[in-house]
């Protein structure tokens, strides 16, 4: 293969490739997205167009062709070095080929070499994959195109591979996007929402199962597209049952039908009616240069540190009293607030508090692997469930290592992960929260981090889920292989997909059933599901290859463990990759154009294909975000490779009413009668004291009007404040204190609200 060393911006060269056509069907919770690249070789010599770009991190890639004029040239999939070695031949010896493989360091970083392309010639390159939807906490079904691709830091010393090829630019790409989608699904659709500008949605039928929509011309790669699918009861069980392919080896997984199970495991109330009080709690926060870039691009966008800042002060307020926590914050080093974690009180949140408003993004590139292992170094304290919340803006280059490690260490935490900003690593991201067991968030475009955050602490807060199980019940003759992970992790209401290979004859009328089985609070809890064995006729393969890119997964991280057997898992997953057609780490799609009876002639220059993101100016330095000068603060590159802030420290935010109350609120969770206090309302601090009832004390009154004024103006934002809510409320019973209800009339007369009492929960 050529060598592929030193970037090449494009910025005053002819880009090849001139416009990227999307065609996206979902079918219930499964996306089949099909996108179409238009290359021209606008030069006088013969090229090699190379484009690193991101797919979704568990897509299944399926397909793979190209089109030059009235030929299409259907790839094949093999063994990577067999498919390189041929790609590598054909392009030395004038024939046109196309190349397509998938990182090593990342599973959602794909390269596409196009080789040979004669002067003035057009292709058309074909790539198709396949993608589970993710269910949001609004219950809406996220599809994501990826369209941003930051580059990724590199710790030194680690091996450079395909993510250390990324090209990005600041300014706009010069290549276009159209994206049209199709949904079809069983329950009626209720709405499409996107982050980017859609044309009117229209509905094909009277039930409104099936609807087109298409995005608004124009878009910029400034972001990633986000569709948000909204369907009528969506958390109701689901089974799908797809035929397999005759022409199939007899007994493999191609051959025999596939059921994929969609299960919402809903919680006794009485079960969730309270959350735990225990647990220890570690916020690790990237502190990386890129970390000082805004949000989004939109008027008013905070930088990433200072919403992490804001975030961090919603969770510390929200902990319960008696659980244990710390800080780290990351760059191409570490440190933690406290040398291992402590117990939340008053005294530890107010020095903790100080440590998060001196925070800044000044700690260099993303090295996130080494404070993980100091952390899972530290003992954990019985009784106190260790929860791992992590926030990155997720440009790191070994993600593979960091998973291992987190599924290596899964037995003694949960991890809570959180991408912040358009490109970050979805790879990492879902991977952290899958091989840790606990749930994802993405924050892109205009979204909030606190209310994502707080949605993540009730999941940390939430009972633990432990003796997980799995059972099948099918007629006689029939089995039943899970081919999924095991399920080591349940939230109330949270999807659960489980794929398996059903094996035997059945009748067209036979039924199954699975039933998940667990302990909650050490309540046994049974949910099961029936479903018919008769595949369905409109499917295709589309479940088959999802359940094989699943196990290809599995296959992987055994590979990766080590071993006696690492040949023949490595051998399992390159056939079972072939047969499914679907992509691996071990195989890469390979097509030659046969039909071109002339070779190519002449020295062949190679050009990269840019894609938005932050600019790298050298392949050897991490990357701060250097040209985004008007998004980011300039910064000097020092000899250790860690950035400099050139300009003098920024002066802390003022903060909202909102957030000055909750900085206000004790770790116990009650307020202080004090003038500060009565800033936020509006009032002074006499105003307040001469309206206090008799029969209570200053605190309580003031802890009182606290959640009044929460209830009568913030209910917007009621997730990001419910649990600094409970505390109070819960604070305010412990009091034992009478006729609260004049004092909740008197409050909310004074604030001008009308709140009732039975809503504060006091």
């Amino acid at each position: 293969m050529m060598n592929c060393c030193g970037l090449v911006t494009g910025q005053k060269l002819p880009v090849p490739l001139k416009s990227i056509s999307v065609e996206v069907q979902v079918k219930g919770h499964v996306a089949t997205v099909t996108s179409t690249l238009q290359y021209v070789n606008e030069e006088e010599r013969p090229l090699e167009a190379l484009f690193v770009f991101p797919l979704p991190a568990d897509a299944a890639v399926c397909h793979f062709s190209a089109k030059i004029g009235e030929h299409e040239i259907v790839a094949e999939l093999k063994e990577k070095q067999t498919a390189r070695d041929q790609y590598d031949d054909a392009v030395s010896s004038g024939q046109q080929a196309f190349l397509l493989e998938e990182s090593e360091e990342s599973s959602d970083v794909f390269k596409l070499s196009v080789g040979c392309l004669s002067p003035g010639q057009n292709a058309a390159i074909s790539i198709t994959y396949i993608t589970e939807l993710s269910v949001q906490a609004d219950h809406a079904l996220r599809f994501c195109l990826p369209a941003v691709l930051n580059p990724r830091y590199t710790p030194a010393g680690s091996a450079a591979g395909i993510v250390s090829e990324i090209s990005s630019v600041c300014d706009s790409v010069p290549y276009t996007l159209t994206l049209s989608v199709h949904v079809s699904s069983p329950k009626p659709i209720s709405k499409l929402e996107s982050n980017c500008t859609l044309d009117p949605l229209v509905f094909l039928d009277s039930h409104h199962t099936h609807a087109t929509v298409n995005l608004s011309s124009g878009h910029k790669f400034d972001k990633d597209v986000e569709l948000f699918v909204y369907y009528e009861n969506t958390h109701q069980p689901t089974a799908i049952v797809e035929a397999g392919v005759t022409a199939a080896q007899p007994g493999s997984l191609m051959s025999d039908p596939v059921v994929m199970i969609s299960l919402y495991p809903e919680f006794p109330e009485e079960v969730m009616s309270s959350l735990t009080t225990q647990g220890e709690f570690v916020f690790v926060i990237d502190r990386s240069g890129s970390m000082d870039c805004v949000m989004h691009h939109g008027e008013g966008a905070q930088m990433r540190i200072e919403s992490a800042k804001e975030t961090l002060l919603l969770l510390l307020k929200s902990l319960p009293m008696g659980c244990y926590f710390n800080i780290y914050g990351f760059g191409s080093r570490y440190e933690s607030f406290f040398p291992q974690s402590v117990v939340y009180n008053q005294d530890t949140m107010d020095q903790a508090l100080k440590r998060v408003s001196e925070m800044r993004a000044n700690m260099g590139g993303t090295e996130i692997l080494q404070p993980l292992k100091h952390i899972y170094s530290q003992p954990c304290y019985p009784e106190h469930p260790r929860q791992l919340f992590v926030f990155t803006d997720g440009e790191v280059g070994n993600t593979k290592e960091v998973l291992d490690l987190v599924k290596k260490k899964s037995h003694s935490h949960r991890c809570f992960s959180f991408g912040i900003g358009e490109g970050a690593s979805s790879a990492l991201i879902t991977g952290l929260a899958r091989e840790g067991c606990g749930h994802a968030q993405f924050i892109t475009g205009t979204d909030r981090m606190q209310p994502k955050a707080m949605q993540s602490l009730r999941f940390a807060l939430q009972p633990v889920v432990n003796k997980i199980s799995v059972q099948w019940k099918v007629p006689d003759g029939i089995t039943v292989d899970t081919l999924s992970p095991p399920i080591n992790v349940i939230f109330q209401g949270q999807r659960s997909l489980i794929y398996a290979q059903i094996k035997g004859q059945s009748s067209e009328s036979s039924e199954g059933s699975v039933m998940i089985q667990y302990n909650l609070k050490d309540q046994p809890v049974t949910n099961q599901l029936h479903f018919c064995l008769k595949p369905a006729e409109d499917t295709g393969l589309m479940i088959h290859r999802l359940a094989a890119r699943s196990l290809i997964g599995r296959l992987e991280q055994e590979e990766r463990a080590g071993g006696a057997e690492v040949e023949s898992v490595r051998s399992r997953m390159v056939k079972l990759s072939v047969e499914a057609g679907v992509n691996s780490v071990h195989t890469a799609f390979i097509a030659i154009n046969k039909h071109n009876r002339e070779t190519v002639k002449g020295p062949l220059i190679q050009r990269r294909i840019p894609t938005q993101g932050l600019y790298l100016r050298g392949s050897q330095l991490p990357v701060f975000g250097y040209a985004c000068v008007s998004k980011c603060r300039e910064r000097a590159i020092v000899s250790d490779g860690i950035d400099e802030e050139l300009d003098t420290p920024a002066p802390e935010p003022q903060k909202d009413s909102f957030l000055q109350l909750v900085s206000l609120q004790k770790a116990s969770g009650c307020w202080e009668l004090n003038s500060a206090l009565a800033q936020v309302f509006g009032k002074t601090e006499d105003e307040l004291t001469n309206q206090k009832p008799a029969q209570v004390d200053g605190s309580v009154w003031a802890t009182l009007l606290a959640l009044i004024w929460l209830y009568g103006y913030k209910m917007e934002h009621q997730v990001e404040w419910q649990f600094v809510a409970m505390k109070a409320a819960s604070w305010i019973r412990s009091q034992n204190v009478g006729g609260l209800s004049q004092c909740v009339c008197d409050g909310n007369v004074l604030l001008g609200c009308h709140v009732k009492e039975d809503t504060l929960g006091i």
